[in-house]
This record gives structure tokens, sequence and C-alpha cells, in this order.
């Protein structure tokens, strides 16, 4: 298996990485082959020492000789936990509280007033954090929403949210997180819905409160699969993932949100990222990164 982006006229034994285990042409083009089929992620030689330092830690746990005896192990059938487990090491989790901290503020001037009284009126209200990682923006979502109306919990009004990654979503359904990631909560909201948790070995952490917690569901899901639901949803996070898919992922993302989104439910997106493809006609860009959906809603992905 290989992988189009790597130049099949340059030798593919090539060392592109050194250390313990050299990575070659050829290991590095089977890598990216696999996990684009199974994540939609881009890579090409210049990911070559990111793709090192990632996977050589996991390469010695396994007990391996090197690159070459874990490309065959992760294509082969017996090596579907290994490979699931190189996805892991693969995807980038970086995230923090009310990052790009503008969709919250437009979140709740703009989006929220109207969502909220539809939920006090019997009306159904849902939002999906579709590359959610270890709970940041989830959780920052939720306190967003707890922050308009405490008692939302009593309504049809919930948060999915979802990663590929089931390592990563442990961390996000514990909610528990050192003092330096709820730097960008405000203090009144750090107060009232975070307490101060013995986490071991004389460490502090801070665990979200239930109320926060009971807004949200958790769940495992690789965004180039099937989704298991139809929607429709009034808002959807997807921010800093569909960068790492080239053009025709992206637009194919875009087009399956724009899919699942109802009458004038907003999509907001990372720094780097713009609505690109088809979609681009049934959005308008309404502030940065920020989007409103304006075609006929269509069911199903």
């Amino acid at each position: 298996m290989t992988h189009p982006a790597f130049d099949s006229r340059q030798s593919p034994d090539e060392c592109l990485a050194s250390g313990e285990y050299p990575l070659t042409r050829r290991d590095l083009s089977e890598i990216a082959a696999m996990i684009y089929a199974d994540a939609g992620i881009y890579l090409n030689e210049t990911k070559a020492s990111l793709v090192y330092s990632r996977l050589s830690k996991h390469i010695r746990q396994l007990g391996l000789k090197g690159f070459r005896e874990y490309c065959a192990l992760v294509s082969s059938p017996a090596g579907a936990g290994p490979r699931k487990e190189m996805l892991s090491h693969l995807t980038t989790n970086f995230t923090r509280f009310f990052r790009e901290n503008h969709h919250f503020d437009h979140l709740k001037s703009d989006v929220l007033p109207d969502l909220l009284a539809r939920a006090r009126n019997g009306g159904r209200v849902r939002i999906w954090s579709a590359a959610c990682s270890d709970g940041q923006e989830p959780y920052s979502i939720a306190l967003t929403v707890l922050s308009m109306m405490p008692n939302v919990a009593d309504y049809d009004f919930r948060i999915l949210a979802t990663d590929i990654d089931p390592k990563i979503l442990a961390i996000a359904r514990a909610g528990a997180y050192d003092a330096n990631a709820l730097e960008t909560v405000n203090p009144a909201m750090r107060k009232q819905f975070f307490r101060e948790v013995d986490a071991g070995g004389g460490r502090q952490k801070w665990q979200v409160d239930d109320r926060v917690k009971k807004l949200i569901t958790y769940n495992e899901l690789n965004l180039m699969a099937q989704w298991p639901f139809k929607g429709p949803f009034d808002v959807i996070f997807c921010r800093n993932v569909v960068i790492y898919f080239d053009e025709p992922t992206q637009m194919k993302i875009w087009s399956r949100f724009a899919g699942m989104l109802g009458d004038n439910g907003h999509l907001y997106i990372g720094h780097s990222e713009r609505v690109s493809g088809e979609a681009k006609n049934q959005f308008d860009n309404i502030g940065i990164t920020t989007y409103r959906y304006t075609g006929k809603y269509r069911r199903g992905a």
C-alpha cells in the first residue's frame, strides 16, 4: 500500500528520519496510505520527523525491530489494535477551554437566545462538537449555555461530543484537568462549576461539575465513516481538524455538515479553515470562521 503523495521515481529505501529505528520513504508512504484510508488525514514527506517521533515509542512498546515490522503488523488483520493506536498517536489533540473565544461570544449573543427560547417552549435543541478532543470544547459550550440558563438540563437541550480517539474520549468523560488548563476559564465560572480534587501523588486536578457533564454525550466517531445519526443539529463545532485533510476530503466533509444542519444552523470552524466546494453555496460567512447554513436541510449523511 502506497500513498500518491510520494514520488515513485525516488528511492523507496531512502531514510527520511533516523534514530533508533530508521524511517524510509517506503515506510512513510505505507503509513500515510493507512492513515488516509482510516481517517482522511493527509501526510507527506514533510511529516517524516513528526511520524518518527510519535511512532518510535509505540514500536518499542510492541517489541518490534523497526518500521518495516511495524508496517507489516498494522497492515495485517492481526494488527487491528496497534493500527487503531497508530491513529491515536498521529492525531493532534491540542485544545483549551474557550479556544477562539470569538466563537463563544457569537454563540452567546447571536445563537443561544433563540435556541434557549425554543427549549423553554418545549422544542428540541442539539449541538455537536465534532472533534471534541479531551472535552474542553464541549465543556466550554455547556458552560456558556449554563451561564445563560442554569436549569437547561430540565429541557430537551443536549450536546453531542465525538472524537476518533477512544483514549482522549476517556479523558473527556472524566472531566478532570490540571490547573493550567483552566487559565482561560472565567474565575467566577471556575468557582461555580469546578472543584479541586486529589489526583494522587500529591497532585491536584479540577473536576467538572456534574451539572455540566449531564448536558453532554460522548461517542467515538470517525468523520470519514458513516455517521450513525440523522440530525438535525442547530450548531456544529468542528475546528482545526479538516485542515489535516486533502482538498477533496475537505469538500466532502463540509457538504456532510451541511446535510446535518437545520434551517439557519451554525457552523464554527478552525482559524485556518474555510468552507469550500459545493457546500460554499449553502453557507453565509457571517463572521470570523463562522457560518450560517442557508440551503434546504437534507436529512442523512
